[in-house]
Formats: C-alpha cells, sequence, structure tokens
C-alpha cells in the first residue's frame, strides 16, 4: 500500500466503518483528510468532530497522521452529531450547484484550450474569425451559466447553525467568481485575437 494512504477503523456509536485515508498529492495524510473521509461515511460535518485516539481528542489538523502515532489498521472513536435531515437537503441543493459548477468549467475550459489552438495558428486565418466569434458565444453563455450559480445560492437562507452550508456556499461563491474572472480574461483575449486578425486583414486589403 502506498505511503501516502492508510486504512483505520473508527467507531461511531455502535457501528464500526473502515476508512481509507488518502494524502493530497503523494503526501502522507493529514489529520483534516481524515476528518472530511470521516464526513464522507458518518455524516457527522467535520467541525462538529471530534476524533479520539488512545484516550486522547485530535485538533490540530494540519498535522499528518503519523504525528498522532496512527498507522495501517489503527481504531479511533468518532464523538459528534450529524447534520439535521434539514441541513442535509440544502447541502444536496448545494452540492447539485457544485456539480454544475464544475460541468460550466470543463466547457470553459476546452474553450480556452481553443483559443489556444487558434493564436498557435491551427486554423486557417480566412476561418478564425468565425471561429472566434463562435467562441465568444461559448464563453458569454459559461459566465451568463455562472451568474445563474451565484443568484442560486443567493436565494438561499439558511438558519444560524448550518454552519456547513454556510461555509460550502462561501467557498462555492469563491469558486464561481474566480470562474467569472477567468470567462473575462479568455473573453479579453477573443477579442484581441480578433482585432490582430482584422488589422491584418486590413494591412493586406491596402
Amino acid at each position: 500500500m502506498a505511503e501516502n494512504t492508510v486504512t483505520v477503523t473508527v467507531t461511531y456509536g455502535t457501528a464500526k466503518h473502515s476508512i481509507n485515508v488518502a494524502g493530497q498529492e503523494n503526501q502522507e495524510p493529514l489529520l483534516k483528510d481524515l476528518a472530511e473521509a470521516v464526513a464522507g461515511v458518518t455524516g457527522v460535518p467535520v467541525p462538529s468532530q471530534k476524533l479520539i485516539f488512545k484516550g486522547k481528542s485530535l485538533r490540530e489538523m494540519d498535522q499528518p497522521l503519523s504525528g498522532f502515532g496512527i498507522k495501517q489498521g489503527c481504531k479511533l472513536m468518532l464523538i459528534g452529531k450529524r447534520n439535521s435531515p434539514e441541513e442535509e437537503l440544502e447541502l444536496k441543493k448545494l452540492k447539485d450547484i457544485e456539480k454544475s459548477v464544475e460541468q460550466t468549467t470543463k466547457k470553459l475550459e476546452k474553450v480556452d484550450g481553443e483559443l489556444t489552438g487558434l493564436k498557435n495558428g491551427f486554423l486557417a486565418k480566412d476561418l478564425q474569425a468565425e471561429a472566434l466569434n463562435k467562441l465568444d458565444q461559448r464563453v458569454k453563455g459559461a459566465a451568463e451559466q455562472f451568474m445563474k450559480f451565484l443568484e442560486q445560492m443567493d436565494a438561499m437562507t439558511f438558519p444560524e447553525n448550518f454552519n456547513d452550508c454556510r461555509m460550502k456556499r462561501k467557498g462555492l461563491v469563491k469558486t464561481v467568481q474566480a470562474c467569472l474572472a477567468q470567462c473575462d480574461k479568455i473573453e479579453a483575449g477573443i477579442s484581441d485575437h480578433l482585432a490582430k486578425i482584422q488589422s491584418k486583414n486590413l494591412a493586406l486589403a491596402e
């Protein structure tokens, strides 16, 4: 088994869960990685978790598991309350939005790749203007989608104690804002390239 994955047993109430924890980018797993894996399996959100190993409550989220002496096959105990069904419902809505955001981001990346291709001359000069206009339409479509996601999230209201929902929404809003900035950047790149083509065409015409 790779150094960056550890399997531990977590007891929660009467249930025992075998949890496989992977570290980020070949790094050793941190307590944070374990807490997120535990949240996925048990439904107890990270802020509500109290993970206990050998009678000690673990707190330092950025500490590697080996720093606590946790290795393959170790047993931990979890104390904490699951989210209410109401909060889980709101979280599911946010996760659905997150999926749509990821799909739209992929479309945007595709446009960005095609624009790079055009700049590198992968298309005959006389076809480029039309191709750029189509790319521009697609970027505008993606930007519209991102704005809709922001509106959807803005319309959601959470009670004070829905901390997981609040954190999830905050992170998603940041992601969408970054995507909108990327849309602007790609649009600017398209206009820039169009202007270059047009000025070359004018020069040729003269």
